[in-house]
């Protein structure tokens, strides 16, 4: 199987085949790139195979019993790795491109349930009011606790227009929540830009996919012909779960010195210890022209803010931590949600693939994010009040098995600052609404408006 792999691209948006009781083990062997088998191991996943078949209540499909232990194997790593079947391994294309059919919800596995990690902005879920921090227990009236992810996704995903029904357990609610929803083509519109004063633009990065370099620069240069005289930048990537590591390197490019260091990463693989720098052949090499050729030169040099909090995963915090390290941003919000990790698709067949963690990776000064994410400039909460419903969220540091921090080794005992008591919590989640980002009443916003224009920032307490 070994020389039918073959990898696919760098990811970053969260299951051995046989055909018999009895192995070829020589023959397994054999087609290894110079890694020994643990050939006993083998035999006892043989023997099972054997005893299911020929003593289970019931008979079951050669196929699905591999497929699940696949599946199995690979999900034990971390919880970012995955195998991908046919079904899956299309909605990861479509995804990375930009679309696909679901009710749009990011989510991550946590003590065998699903927690939503972000609602994706106007989709079906976000519209009926489904929040960061809510368990989803039920998919069509099926209990999913012990539900592999990838599963679990898959049962939310399907045809356009078909119904769904997702049953949610909410910290501030006493009974579940039943949402019925009909399932949609979400074209992620990755980038959202405007002038919220004269003289500031903002400019929302919800997801990195494929198009999302060409649709910033597009944008942007926008707002400079609608405003030439644009004194401040905020760049939100809060609740950006990430997603192609391409996107983040030509979005940090847009903003830093040509040909600047913008991540590396570090894994078993040669092709894994890799520097990646802020040029066309990183994040635009398919593409006939370099989409940030013609951005406006004032672009390198205006002042700028990065918004972010706990939502803020993976290429975002790429991008972060690479503005941070050029001190070419002020990084204003709340500690990121700390997904250091590259994943990437390796092609098992036409249509099946496996998701792996293959590297770690480093900002400019080599600092690992791992468990840990990007510590802002400016600790500021995301409401007057407090920090709200930030303070609910799930973080890398929170999930099972994720990987440790090569760096920094304590980053697994930096504690939240988060009340312990359920009823406290339930509190804050009943009396907090949903900011809307870029609105009138984005609190983190207007201090990102009073850093630029000298005036006091109210921190976090």
């Amino acid at each position: 199987m070994g020389n039918k792999v073959k990898s696919i691209g760098l990811i970053g948006l969260g299951m051995v085949a046989g055909v018999a009781a009895s192995f070829q083990f020589s023959a397994i062997a054999q087609k290894t790139t110079g890694t020994p088998l643990p050939l006993e191991e083998l035999r006892q996943l043989s023997d099972v195979f054997g005893l299911i078949k020929t003593d289970y209540v019931e008979n079951v499909d050669d196929k699905k019993l591999l497929t699940e232990a696949i599946s199995g194997m690979v999900a034990s790593l971390d919880p970012h790795s995955v195998y991908l079947d046919k079904k899956a391994f299309r909605e990861m294309r479509e995804t990375v491109a930009g679309k696909f059919v679901g009710v749009g919800v990011e989510v991550a596995l946590e003590d065998g349930y699903i927690k939503v990690v972000s609602p994706i902005e106007d989709t079906p879920a976000f519209k009926a009011g489904v929040k960061a921090g809510d368990v989803i227990t039920r998919i069509d009236g099926t209990l999913i606790k012990g539900m592999s992810l990838d599963e679990s996704v898959k049962k939310m995903r399907g045809e356009p227009r078909s119904k769904v029904s997702i049953t949610i357990s909410r910290k501030d609610e006493d009974k579940p929540l039943v949402f019925n929803m009909l399932r949609e083509e979400i074209r992620v519109q990755s980038v959202k830009a405007k002038i919220i004063e004269p003289g500031y633009a903002w400019v929302r990065i919800s997801q990195f996919q494929e198009p999302t370099v060409e649709d910033m620069a597009k944008k942007i240069t926008a707002l400079y012909q609608q405003d030439p005289n644009i004194k401040g930048l905020v760049l939100d990537l809060r609740n950006d779960p990430g997603g192609v590591v391409p996107g983040a390197i030509g979005v940090s490019a847009a903003f830093l010195p040509k040909d600047s260091v913008i991540v590396s990463t570090n894994g078993q693989l040669q092709s894994s210890k890799e520097t990646f720098y802020g040029r066309k052949e990183f994040y635009a090499p398919a593409a006939k022209n370099d989409p940030l050729a013609k951005l406006p030169a004032a672009l390198k040099d205006v002042p700028m803010v990065v918004l972010v909090n706990g939502g803020s995963a993976s290429a975002s915090e790429i991008v972060a931590g690479a503005l941070q390290d050029y001190k070419r941003a002020t990084v204003i919000g709340q500690q990121t949600f700390g997904k250091g990790s590259v994943q990437t698709l390796r092609q098992l067949t036409a249509d099946t693939a496996v998701k792996l963690t293959t590297a770690r990776y480093y900002t400019p000064q080599n600092r690992s994010i791992q468990a840990l994410g990007i510590k802002p400039d400016l600790l500021v909460d995301e409401t007057a009040e407090g920090d709200g419903l930030n303070r609910l969220r799930v973080r890398e540091a929170d999930l099972q098995k994720h990987l440790g921090n090569d760096k920094d080794p304590q980053a697994d005992a930096v504690k939240r600052d988060v009340p312990d008591e359920e009823q406290a919590l339930a509190a804050l989640a009943k009396k907090t609404k949903p900011v809307e980002f870029g609105s009138k009443d984005d609190f983190q916003l207007e201090q990102a408006l009073n850093h630029f224009k000298g005036l006091p920032v109210k921190l976090s307490k």
